[in-house]
């Protein structure tokens, strides 16, 4: 049987680019071999591209120079359907070489890799990926605009107030009497596009709300203040699938000594967290188990019907943003009433939330085969859909005459 080449592409100009390239090694070291031909293509900081077996090795990050030394720049093209990486050898006549490529797996956290951009990259060059399309990818990376779908389609969210830095720079204290009127205090600030926690941050009066969104201001344009819900438990549970057909994982409980879930928390606790397919990223301990190291009790300890209400919430919410491949959805539950919040979602989630399915009874190397699935049942589907016309409407314009009075 021929191997898939499975290209899994990951770095980034992100905030999170070390995150993903965690995330990617895991994924590459739990991928079948007998099934897959991995091809990493990694994407510096500075927006280059890279390709080579070196890459897929963990430790090898330690001399990011020296990696890449080892490594071939190259480009991604579409030919007749044919999809690949090119470069060109070395020397004045050297001929283009090329990589097939027959899936993608996008593992990239963040701006320029979660948020659309590059999922609007590959549907323009038609090849399969995995993982949120352009618009799950978009709206699930906002914060603001996420809030605004899942309520429209009737699921739990916190009210919230946002505004953007311009507005926040220039009128300080009319955007701290809003969140003021709103809420009180302690609130939750969050840059709208950002995950990991970055610039998150707690705020108990109005000096920690202005430094808490001077602080929020430098990672985005725009801002997102909620009520903090000081009693209350934090809850995860992961998302499979495309279309209708959806499964949820079991639920987790992070555990944090924070006012909220930390970088620290997610990325450099430490813990001895289950380690993935093949002992995780080969070689990979402590930071970089990636999410599979944090603190967490799996399954959380929950009320069966909890568990349910939360698994069903999560799967309407994957849904609702036309979720595809696998994502992970946060939830809080307020420990004054009991109510469930869905909290955010995270349509490519750190170490693609390896340890909540394995914890389910799909292993890391079944995860990817789903993925997989899940990339080429949207490649069939769209294949099905009419894109364009065979007209001919430009010759209208032959004979001279330019497009003066196109209109008519």
């Amino acid at each position: 049987m021929q191997k898939i080449r499975l290209g899994v592409i990951y770095g980034g100009p992100s905030v999170e680019h070390e995150i993903a390239i965690i995330s990617a090694v895991q994924a590459m070291s739990a991928a079948d071999e007998q099934k897959y031909e991995i091809i990493p293509i990694y994407i510096s900081k500075a927006g280059l591209w890279y390709t080579g077996d070196a890459l897929k090795e963990m430790a090898n990050y330690a001399d990011l120079p020296g990696l890449l030394a080892k490594c071939r720049r190259v480009q991604m093209t579409a030919d007749r359907g044919a999809h690949k990486l090119v470069w060109r050898g070395k020397g004045l006549f050297a001929k283009e070489q090329e990589l097939p490529l027959d899936v993608l797996l996008p593992v990239m956290h963040g701006a320029h890799g979660e948020d659309g951009c590059l999922q609007g990259f590959l549907e323009l060059l038609n090849i399969p990926y995995a993982g949120p399309g352009v618009l799950a990818a978009a709206v699930g990376m906002d914060k603001i605009m996420m809030k605004d779908v899942l309520a429209a389609n009737g699921l739990p969210v916190l009210p919230a107030v946002w505004f953007t830095a311009d507005e926040w720079f220039d009128a300080p204290q009319e955007q701290l009497q809003k969140v003021e009127d709103a809420f009180g205090y302690p609130v939750i600030v969050k840059p709208a596009n950002l995950g990991s926690s970055v610039g998150i941050a707690r705020a108990a009066d109005a000096a920690e709300l202005e430094q808490a969104l001077n602080d929020a201001a430098g990672f985005s344009g725009r801002l997102l203040v909620e009520p903090c819900l000081d009693e209350r438990r934090e809850i995860n549970c992961a998302v499979l699938g495309h279309g209708a057909a959806t499964r949820a994982s079991v639920c987790e409980e992070p555990l944090t000594d924070h006012a909220f879930l930390t970088y620290q928390d997610k990325y450099m606790s430490g813990g001895k967290g289950a380690k993935g397919a093949k002992g995780g990223a080969k070689g990979a301990e402590g930071a970089k188990a990636g999410m599979g190291s944090s603190r967490r009790q799996v399954p959380a300890d929950l009320p069966e019907a909890t568990a349910a209400e939360i698994q069903n919430l999560v799967q309407r919410a994957f849904v609702a943003l036309d979720g595809c491949g696998v994502a992970r959805v946060d939830v809080m539950i307020d420990g004054r009433d009991g109510k469930i919040y869905l909290n955010e979602i995270n349509t490519i989630p750190g170490s693609l939330s390896f340890y909540l399915w394995q914890a389910s009874g799909l292993d890391f190397a079944g995860l990817i085969d789903a993925l997989v699935e899940a990339a080429l049942w949207r490649q069939r589907a769209k294949d099905k859909l009419t894109f364009s016309y065979d007209t001919n409407i430009l010759a209208s314009f032959a004979g001279g005459g330019g497009v003066k009075g196109s209109k008519a």
